[in-house]
């Protein structure tokens, strides 16, 4: 299964195989505040394996060893990559053709969920990142 989508403006464009392990819902503050919601849905492809039609997300070091990509155009938020994970790039579900293809197994970063998001969903909750 091959996954496209792009950025809010199109300006970003990118297909990807197959996500590697299943989606999640992260609360952690920095996602938090660098999409301006309560979560952020990502899915997670191989580094080498995501393709950008025209243009790549610009990035910025949000903390140490992590950048966040985002649409030079309409900022969007696009990609998050992590020094501990070379081989891999989250990719915002958000951001997906058609994001029902993949649905978040899960929540993680519960931890630093703002006290009215509780979700109710059933999905696993994990107060860190969880164990793959």
């Amino acid at each position: 299964m091959t996954l496209s989508g792009s950025c809010l403006c199109g300006y970003v464009r990118y297909e990807a195989p197959r996500a590697l392990y299943a989606p999640t819902l992260c609360h952690c503050s920095s996602c938090r505040r660098s999409c301006g919601a309560h979560a952020i849905g990502w899915f997670t492809v191989a580094a080498n394996a995501i393709v950008y039609e025209r243009e790549v997300p610009l990035e910025w070091c949000s903390s140490n060893g992590v950048w966040r990509g985002f649409c030079g155009r309409c900022h969007s938020p696009m990609t998050y990559r992590n020094s501990e994970r070379e081989m891999e790039i989250d990719v915002t579900l958000a951001s997906l053709d058609n994001p029902d293809l993949l649905a978040p197994a899960d929540h993680i970063h519960m931890q630093d969920a703002v006290a009215w998001d509780r979700p109710a969903d059933g999905l696993p909750q994990y107060p860190g990142s969880r164990v793959i």
